[in-house]
């Protein structure tokens, strides 16, 4: 008996919000990647993207542990020569906070062409408002 793939047309994809509202940072991206990637699914293959759509709200208000406010840095990298840009968890807070579950979430996701049209169905908002009502989403809870 030989194994069934599923085909485009056969993988539905669902949309999911997460309220990230004083739930921890690796939580909020475990669950959302999980989702992005399809392993909740029957249907999961490693080799397709069979995931859903994932809203993020309230990412400002997410919860980091320990003394990771003062602790964590963020680096980027200009393209120039000695410019590489750290920058500390709180100010990221208060300048980009969906850019703090955005990098969680790619970490999490595989590193090649695919995980990249995975990354592309996130959408992180930093307050409780979103404009995706007309695809009906359903609200998904972390533990």
């Amino acid at each position: 008996m030989s194994t069934v793939f599923p085909t485009l047309s056969e993988i539905e994809r669902k949309w999911h919000v997460i309220d990230a509202n004083d739930v921890v940072l690796g939580k909020v991206a475990a669950k959302a990647a999980r989702l992005l990637m399809g392993k909740h699914k029957a249907i999961w293959t490693p080799f397709l993207d069979t995931g859903d759509h994932v809203i993020i709200l309230n990412a400002a208000k997410v919860k980091l542990t320990g003394n990771k406010d003062d602790q964590k840095i963020y680096r980027s990298y200009t393209g120039f020569p000695g410019g590489l840009v750290e920058t500390g968890a709180r100010k990221v807070r208060a300048t980009r906070p969906a850019r703090m579950i955005e990098e969680a979430i790619e970490g999490m996701l595989p590193k090649t062409k695919l995980g990249k049209q995975m990354y592309r169905k996130l959408k992180v908002y930093a307050d409780d408002k979103h404009p995706h009502a007309a695809q009906q989403p359903t609200a998904m809870t972390v533990a």
